[in-house]
């Protein structure tokens, strides 16, 4: 019999994965976890809004402003005026911000070549196939129920 459960084996490949990257970066010394070290990925790139961060990331403006609050605070990024509009903010990387951006994105990028180790190119290429059409398929609240 094949086990058929399909949203259980994600969600579960998932936690197992979250799981595993948290501890990597954490025995790496690395003081970010992985969805803020995507917010510095995205701040290398220039200073963005909280809402161009959260639409970015995918993230609510709450879950944000914590990720943000705990940044700031570690003083890997700084909250500013927007000089577009004086009534928002942005957010700014400091060099500290870079710095361990870099460290998290060495762990991050062996956890992923542990991913995809052991799969031929075209078996990964069928996967990550699979993995976008989630956003095809689930993009709206309510989906084709």
């Amino acid at each position: 019999m094949t086990d058929d459960r399909i949203i259980f084996l994600i969600f579960s490949a998932q936690n197992k994965l979250r799981t595993y990257l948290g501890n990597a970066l954490a025995a790496a010394g690395v003081r970010v976890s992985y969805p803020q070290a995507g917010i510095i990925f995205l701040l290398k790139q220039g200073e963005r809004t909280m809402s161009d961060l959260s639409r970015l990331l995918g993230v609510d403006n709450s879950t944000l402003t914590g990720l943000v609050d705990r940044l700031e605070k570690a003083g890997f990024v700084v909250r500013r005026t927007s000089a577009a509009d004086r009534r928002s903010l942005s957010i700014q990387v400091t060099p500290e911000g870079i710095v361990e951006g870099e460290k998290a994105k060495a762990i991050i990028r062996d956890v992923n070549a542990l991913v995809k180790a052991g799969f031929s190119p075209e078996e990964l290429e069928v996967f990550k196939g699979v993995l976008r059409s989630f956003f095809d398929k689930f993009d709206k609240p309510g989906g084709r129920i």
